[in-house]
This record gives C-alpha cells, structure tokens and sequence, in this order.
C-alpha cells in the first residue's frame, strides 16, 4: 500500500512544483500517494490537481490540519506570510502543523523555511518578516524533533524567485533593460541565488525525500546560481535583444527612501531590507550551494537564469 506524502499549499507554486515533481518520479509516484491540501477544493486549479492519478485532494486549513496529516508518512509544508501579513499567524500555522504531524505519527517534515535574517545580520536587518517567521518556525520544529516523538524535519530553503523579476526589471522606450536598485546594494557584489520556483522547487523537495533519513536535521539550499545584479541584467538583455542590448542594459542605484518611495508603505522597510540582505550577509548567509546542487539527480538540473528568459522572451519584448 502506498504511503501518503501530505503537501500543503497544492495549488501554489511551491506545493504544485512538489506534486508534479513526485508524480513525475518513477520510485516516489509508486512509493507515495499524494494528498494535496487546498482551503477551497472548487477552484480550476485544484480540480485539476484532484483529476490527476495518485493525487487526492483534500480542504484544510493551516490553523486546524489535523485531518490534512492523519496517516501521512510524510510533510511537505509551505507556509504564507503574505496572506495574513503577520509573521505571529504565520508562526502559530506552522507550529500548528509541526504539532498536527507529531500527533499524527509522521515520519518525516519538510518544510520550505528561511534564515534568521536578524540574527544573520547582527539586528542590522530587523524588518524581513517573511524570511524571520520561517526561521522561528523551523526552530520550534527542531526543538520538538529531538523530543519523544518527535518528527525529523529536513528544510528546503527557496532561493530568490526568477519569477520576480519579471516586474522589477524594465525595457525603456530606448530599448534598455533598467533595474532600479537601493543604494547599499552594489551590481557586482550583491549576490542573488536564483530559483524557477514552479519548475524547481519540486526537485530540490524531491531530494529531500529521496535521502531521508540522511537528509534530517539538514538544510538544502534551493537555488540554481549565485547570480550578481549586472549578471542577470546583461544575460537578459543578451538573451533577449542581443549584444547591443547588453551593451546598453543599465543599474539605476537610488537612496534607500526613494526606493521605499516606489513600494506599498506597509511593506517598504521590509521590502528594503529584503534587497539589502541580498549583499550583506546574504541571502543565504554565504551558504555554499554545491552540496544541495549534488543531491539533484541528471534529470532534475535546475532551470538557468538564461534558460528561464528564454522561456519569458515576451514578457520583456
């Protein structure tokens, strides 16, 4: 009988990049059957995930997912920050889910987490909720794993969404590729790991499950490349109009208030700091990302930042 790897988040990116992946894996789409979790079951999205082979479908919500993980082998749990704006609900979700799964039995919690990104950076960077939230919450998983009973968590750490950059980078009527970027973070040393998140998340969460149970207690950095402003800026306008378009692609730096000018108020600190952690101390905090790269098999190498242009021509035409 096939085990049940409960994946939270079914329709978004991340939960749908993990179910494609599973199913698309010879071993683990007999091994496992995949139970998504959506809060509402009648949307296109999720009759489409219920119409697939191996996959059930169920409605919970992250407060309340005991039903969601009774009788799973395996989590798969991505929380959002976005929806509730409030890394405390957020933080509560996922200890809701660590405990579910805990009472549940389950054998194994994979959760998509971040750093502490004020520790990291020494309290300088106190403001990116949505990267801190996660953090508190995989400790309380690791807390409650070395307990009686407790789950053995892997975290998979996304990398900067590719996706993102579809808005922040802009063709002028010049034809130049424009990127405004704060004052604090330099187009050379600013460091981003770049992720396809709906093509690649799925493979790094893949690998997790595939080398547990030496996989617990570790963290797998999900991201294809270290990638500088001006090298993602130059092989965009490269893929997309040539040499003279690169030529001509340009970092715009303006003050950090300017930049905290163009954003929601409610989200410009934040966002801020989330573009200057990117050089100092990092989004990763300097984490080398060859180890996680080496747990991906042949099939599964993960999407180029040229590659994903390529595929998005038109969106910067």
């Amino acid at each position: 009988m096939s085990k049940i790897l409960t994946v939270f988040g079914a329709t978004g990116n991340q939960g749908g990049s993990v179910i494609r992946a599973i199913l698309a894996d010879p071993s683990l789409s007999r091994e496992f059957c995949i139970r998504g979790v959506t809060r509402d079951a009648s949307k296109p999205a999720a009759r489409a995930l219920a119409a697939l082979p191996g996959v059930e479908l169920v409605e919970a919500d992250l407060s309340s997912p005991a039903p969601a993980v009774a009788g799973a082998h395996t989590v798969f749990l991505v929380t959002n920050f976005w929806e509730s704006m409030s890394a405390d609900v957020e933080v509560a979700q996922g200890r809701a889910v660590a405990d579910a799964s805990r009472d549940a039995g389950v054998k194994h919690l994979v959760f998509s987490s971040l750093i502490n990104t004020t520790r990291a950076s020494g309290g300088r960077l106190s403001h990116i909720s949505h990267f801190d939230g996660k953090a508190r919450i995989e400790e309380y998983m690791r807390e409650q794993s070395s307990g009686s009973g407790g789950v053995p968590v892997t975290a998979v750490l996304p990398g900067f969404f590719m996706s993102n950059l579809l808005t922040q980078i802009r063709k002028g009527e010049d034809g130049a590729y424009t990127w405004t970027l704060p004052e604090g973070l330099s187009a050379d040393n600013g460091k981003l790991p770049l992720l396809d998140v709906a093509d690649d998340m799925g493979k790094f969460v893949k690998a997790a499950i595939k080398n547990f149970p030496a996989s617990a207690g570790k963290h797998i950095y999900a991201a294809t490349d270290y990638y500088s402003p001006q090298r993602i800026l130059s092989e965009l306008a490269s893929t997309c109009g040539g040499p003279s378009a690169a030529s001509a692609a340009r970092i715009q730096h303006v003050p950090q208030d300017v930049f905290k000018s163009f954003l929601n108020p409610g989200v410009a600190q934040e966002m801020l700091e989330n573009m200057l952690l990117l050089e100092d101390p990092g989004y990763y905090a300097g984490a080398d990302l060859s180890e996680s790269l080496a747990l991906l098999g042949e099939e599964d190498k993960p999407t180029t930042w040229a590659d994903f242009v390529a595929r998005n021509r038109d969106r910067w035409a």
